[in-house]
């Protein structure tokens, strides 16, 4: 594998759907992504964060791969996210969901396990060579602790198929280092969806998105603006976004964002243990700033959506 995918634009962290009984809901989920891709994203991650992912089971990420791949029927790239304990669970699961089609994997660091810089290095490393698909090198820090620092990824640019890193921890500076050492050898995307826009102007292709799933054309409508350098016509739309894109950043975003997925009929509010439904207060709360947003919707600019 040495050719980069041409992966840019939004990739929304697809929620994964569940029955009251807590199974997963593959028909729900297929018209969720249905949905996504009729709206004009440019790519979906599977079982990712706001997937649920550690939640699930092997045979359960495999089978949510499998529907995400008919509900896009090739018009958009299918990643899936890949969080495991180990580095050999890891690559067993990669190898699956590239048996079933997935078009890429997004990478977590080992997960529970505080590693040392080397050891993140070569979990990575192990992972990418037991497949033969493009890897995003997925870092979040903030919420799972291992940080992959550009040094980290810096040491990663020998592994052909490590061919993208999604940053969550916040700090777009961190862009820049990267290609200050290694040019564009890592396609860049935004993984915190309240510091989208800054990541688009130091550098970032894509972002994987978690409000996009209640608002796809929004979300594609502003990355695109972006993206083109329309930062004056953008920022309107970003700063009506804006509460809602914090959502994106609290502890408990899944449940705020299927909550707002549900408040637009797009999905419902639903999430598996040890994930339980919001407290009233945090629930009203987030019906708040949705019912601001909703009155003071803006019409978009054309972007070709």
């Amino acid at each position: 594998m040495s050719s980069k995918p041409s992966w840019s634009g939004v990739f929304p962290a697809v929620t994964t759907q569940f029955r009251a009984d807590f199974s997963v809901d593959l028909d729900a989920t297929h018209t969720v992504i249905s949905g996504l891709v009729r709206d004009g994203v440019s790519g979906l991650v599977i079982c990712g964060t706001v997937g649920e992912n550690t939640s699930l089971s092997v045979e359960e990420k495999i089978s949510l791969v499998e529907v995400a791949k008919d509900a896009s029927a090739g018009r958009v790239p299918v990643i899936s996210g890949v969080a495991e304990f180990t580095s050999l669970n890891a690559s067993k699961v990669a190898k699956e969901v590239q048996r079933v089609g997935a078009d890429g994997i997004m990478l977590m660091p080992a997960l529970v396990y505080s590693s040392k810089p080397f050891e993140t290095a070569a979990h990575f490393r192990s992972v990418a060579a037991s497949i033969d698909l493009p890897v995003m090198v997925y870092n979040n820090p903030p919420i799972y602790k291992n940080d992959v620092t550009p040094d980290i990824l810096i040491s990663l640019a020998d592994c052909d198929n490590i061919v993208c890193f999604k940053d969550s921890s916040g700090d777009t500076r961190r862009f820049i280092d990267v290609r200050n050492e290694v040019g564009d050898r890592f396609v860049l995307f935004a993984g915190l969806d309240d510091v989208v826009l800054e990541s688009i102007a130091v550098g970032a292709v894509g972002w994987v998105s978690g409000m996009s799933n209640a608002f796809p054309k929004e979300g594609e409508t502003l990355f695109r603006l972006a993206k083109a350098g329309r930062f004056a016509e953008a920022m309107p739309l970003y700063e009506w976004f804006m509460p809602l894109l914090h959502l994106d950043a609290r502890p408990d975003l899944v449940q705020c964002i299927k909550l707002c997925e549900q408040i637009m009929q797009r999905g419902t509010a639903l999430t598996r243990p040890p994930r339980l439904a919001l407290p009233d207060s945090d629930r009203l709360f987030v019906e708040g700033v949705m019912e601001k947003a909703l009155a003071k919707r803006p019409v978009l600019l054309d972007v070709g959506l």
